[in-house]
């Protein structure tokens, strides 16, 4: 692993399966995906069967609700004793220290070009008073940590699905990396579709002293240099995942001596970066559906302790079965910069707390009939994206989407952590 102290990252040693892996049965989508959904986790361990797949080494957040702690238990005994032996057989291939150029597909989105890199994790906080370099863009549930430290610090390896994002209209980083490796014709170390319909995925490893990964590093530094606030990466995805590997850092360090704390391999967190302007990554708002109240008393009750008017700062609405006859709330004085953040303090001031967040406007206006009110709220432009969070530090939580659920990254790369 090459460390590079000034943009908070390094070239690590990255485990893929060695050729002959079916690689369509290996990988796996992210563990927090489908959970109302227990038809894709079964088909996808059907699929699996007893071949060598990631499915073997994550915990999908599926089960968590409907197994015992005894149950689950046996699970992550099952993750570590599968990760021994697939280290210790014929499943993994340790390739150089060096990156990984991806290059995702799906039926909505013909590319989505990521680049995959070790994250150190003593640059990276999601405290929004923290002017770190790598920074949460939402708010993060402390309890949602400690089950995801105790899977991370069960297994030898960790599988990333966590997504950052950088500030690069330009193109500068990835895909400039990308069109030095296809000028090169540079052979995939893996090209395979992905299970159930989700696309088709292919990387190229670009070994650490390669000129192109050289133009990685500069190029890196060059928008840390350019950004004016030290910051370099934001998460879109994963959050919780990389506070949890932090969370586990943290409690490993301790034990350490002060000269093997630097490249310890748990410092470390394997992320896919994209970059935010890349035209394969939706940027979707989510929706708010406020159970226990109509669409009318709603509106009524915002206009009550709100100022509104057409020459208002902000705006979101209040839908009805009828799209004719979506209310627009047109709020004065907001109290937040975003409309997203102003629905939330509304809703809580009004002490309505029973509140779900919904991806789709289809789904929203299907489920907000009758006593549940649905919310239609703007989204963030991927332009201001960056520069809303240096200046208000996170967004409220459930704000945004990275594109639909079967678009999200798939377990497929491994590092060891140990």
């Amino acid at each position: 692993m090459k460390i590079y102290d000034k943009i908070g990252c390094a070239a690590p040693e990255i485990l893929i399966p060695r050729e002959g892996i079916d690689l369509e049965k290996w990988a796996v989508i992210a563990c927090d995906q489908f959970t109302s959904e227990p038809e894709f986790w079964t088909k996808a361990d059907e699929m699996a069967g007893t071949d060598p797949s990631a499915l073997r080494l994550i915990l999908p957040e599926y089960y968590l609700p409907v197994e015992t702690a005894e149950q689950q238990e046996a699970r992550l005994k099952d993750i570590k004793e599968t990760a021994e032996r697939y280290l210790s057989g014929d499943v993994f291939r340790k390739l150089p220290a060096g990156f990984i150029l991806t290059d995702r597909s799906t039926s909505l989105h013909p590319s989505r070009k990521g680049l995959m890199i070790a994250i150190d994790l003593e640059a990276y906080s999601f405290r929004p008073e923290d002017k770190a370099l790598v920074r949460a863009t939402e708010g993060t549930v402390l309890e949602r940590i400690p089950p995801r430290v105790k899977i991370r610090s069960n297994s030898p390896v960790e599988l990333p699905h966590v997504m950052l994002l950088i500030d690069d209209p330009e193109g500068t980083v990835i895909e400039n990396a990308w069109n030095k490796a296809n000028a090169r014709n540079i052979a995939p170390v893996y090209d395979t579709d992905l299970m159930q319909g989700c696309g088709h995925i292919k990387g190229v490893f670009v070994p650490d002293e390669d000129e192109i990964a050289e133009g990685i590093r500069t190029s890196l530094e060059k928008l840390l240099d350019n950004s004016g606030d030290n910051l370099l990466f934001l998460v879109g995805d994963g959050n919780h995942s990389l506070a949890s590997a932090k969370a586990y850092w943290e409690s490993v360090r301790e034990t350490l001596p002060e000269d093997q704390r630097r490249d310890h391999p748990a410092r470390f967190a394997l992320t896919e970066v994209v970059n935010i302007h890349d035209k394969g990554l939706d940027f979707e708002p989510i929706y708010r559906l406020v159970s226990g109240i109509s669409r009318g008393d709603l509106v009524n009750a915002i206009r009550d302790i709100y100022e509104t008017g057409d020459d208002a700062e902000q705006s979101f609405t209040v839908i009805d079965d009828n799209k004719d006859n979506d209310e627009i709330i047109k709020l004065k004085n907001p109290p937040h910069s975003l409309a997203v953040g102003s629905c939330d303090m509304i809703l809580k001031a009004l002490e309505l707390n029973d509140v779900d967040y919904i991806h789709g406007e289809d789904s929203l206006r299907s489920l907000a009939k009758g006593s549940n009110a649905g919310v239609l709220l703007p989204g963030i432009s991927k332009d201001t994206f960056f520069a809303t969070v240096a200046m208000d530090g996170i967004f409220p939580r459930k704000t945004f989407s990275m594109g639909e659920a079967f678009e999200k990254r798939f377990y497929l790369e491994a590092r060891l952590i140990r």
